[in-house]
């Protein structure tokens, strides 16, 4: 321990330090698992010792950068945590419109650097998810219609391999370990550094409108007939959720169970209001309309108060090509029974720039598909941690005959080798060669692991 120790600049923590229960806890109050030790690297350097204990030692490696994973892979028992957020450098370049962002770094993070410039980078909708596992799942948010997903953004990373090796991969080095890390997560090593294509996004005309739950069957069905002819810059995604009851929600709607639009248009008010009319034009009077222009990171940040570490959640996600009328009610069946204020339902726009990407080119599979779904089940009580795992599972078996058939794998739980197969398609076999050759001893396992 003491050799360790003098290799580092970062910490080493375990359960005899006051900082261990800090440390160790993740996003999901419903994991709770309990490392046997805690490397806080602040370096790459760092990160190639602590691979290189886990290694000799034999124990299991999870790697921890936001520390969001809803399955709670950023932590394993009696094992090795690599926790990457210490390294939250950033640094933009505006001249390039590039980004080049540290593995521990939040999307809110990257956001406070990238504003200044007039740029952002297609990430989430959270600013405290971590980029890094964002990214390697994929990434989809407010700006995906228009910019495509973030792996469609990443130009190039530093990765340490499970032999120890720092690589850079791109389209002209390892260009196969470059192609398996956009969407294929963390099996082929620890990512060090992530260099991103930005785009230009200073104020955007956003917010969530709500409607009452009676008008919720219509407003779905416009929403998929609306999608394919909303402007690239306009991207509303749909959710099922009650109000929240906290201001600035006025209290007569407090916890009414909803149909949601959540709009995001990038550009000038008047663009953005002349996208939205069918909106005002074609639906019913919302229960509150709370769109107004805000600089970009206000709106990545807007669910944040809503959802603080620590809450019990459970997930189950799919991607969606298709919402018939019966997938439409099932939805509302399901949503109705949602245990706790804060579960919910959401629809996030995988069209338009997505689609320009063939499904061969990233492990990302799901070029010709409309939404990713997930059903998150959430609340603060821990004494609902089974009827939130209960609810989510009954919704998503309701709903998974309606979708394609695999998800985002970041709104995956540990849900085991068939439906990460299920998730790559196939990509899954290519998948498998570029393990073999970066990770043939499966030391990064503790993810939605690529398996023969």
């Amino acid at each position: 321990m003491l050799d360790l120790r003098q290799r580092l600049r970062g910490e080493v923590i375990d359960a005899d330090d006051a900082r261990y229960d800090i440390t160790r806890a993740l996003y999901n109050g419903m994991i709770d698992k309990k490392p046997r030790m805690i490397i806080r690297c602040t370096s790459a350097a760092d990160v190639i010792n602590a691979v290189a204990y886990g290694r000799e030692t034999g124990l299991p490696i999870a790697i921890r950068g936001g520390g969001h994973n809803g399955a709670g892979f950023a932590s394993c028992d009696d094992g090795l945590m690599i926790d990457l957020s210490p390294m939250k450098g950033v640094r933009v370049d505006p001249a390039t419109r590039t980004v080049t962002a540290e593995p521990g770094c939040t999307q809110g993070d990257v956001d406070q650097a990238t504003h200044p410039f007039g740029l952002a980078v297609p990430a989430g909708i959270v600013s405290s998810t971590g980029v890094g596992g964002l990214t390697l799942g994929g990434g989809h948010g407010y700006l995906t219609r228009q910019h495509g997903l973030t792996i469609d953004n990443l130009l190039e990373v530093d990765v340490v391999l499970a032999d120890g090796r720092l690589v850079t991969a791109n389209p002209g080095e390892h260009p196969d370990l470059f192609w398996a890390v956009r969407g294929g997560g963390g099996n082929f090593g620890v990512v060090t550094r992530f260099l991103f294509r930005a785009h230009p996004v200073d104020t955007v005309f956003a917010g969530p409108i709500f409607f009452d739950i009676a008008h919720a069957r219509e407003v779905m069905a416009w929403y998929r007939d609306f999608l394919p002819r909303a402007a690239p810059r306009f991207s509303p995604f749909l959710g099922l959720k009650r109000v929240p009851s906290v201001p600035p929600f006025p209290t007569e709607i407090r916890g009414r169970q909803s149909c949601v639009l959540v709009c995001c248009y990038d550009g000038p008010e008047d663009e953005a209001r002349e996208a939205m009319r069918p909106i005002r034009d074609e639906l019913p009077t919302p229960l509150l309309d709370g769109c107004t222009q805000m600089p970009y990171p206000a709106l990545q940040s807007m669910f944040d108060p809503l959802l603080p570490p620590g809450l019990q959640w459970y997930w189950k996600g799919d991607v969606v090509k298709e919402l018939p009328d019966a997938a439409i009610d099932a939805h509302l069946e399901h949503s109705a029974r949602a245990p706790g204020e804060k579960s919910l339902m959401h629809l996030y726009p995988i069209d338009g720039a997505v689609h320009d990407v063939d499904p061969a080119d990233t492990a990302w599979r799901f070029r010709d598909a409309t939404w990713s779904m997930v059903i998150a089940a959430i609340d603060p009580d821990p004494r609902l941690a089974e009827p939130l795992t209960r609810w989510a599972r009954a919704y998503w078996e309701a709903i998974h005959p309606f979708t394609v058939g695999g998800a985002y794998v970041n709104f995956m739980m540990d849900e085991g080798p068939d439906r990460v197969r299920a998730t790559y398609g196939d990509n899954y076999g290519r998948l498998l060669q570029v393990k073999s050759a970066y990770d043939p001893s499966n030391l990064f396992h503790v993810n939605q692991n690529i398996q023969g």
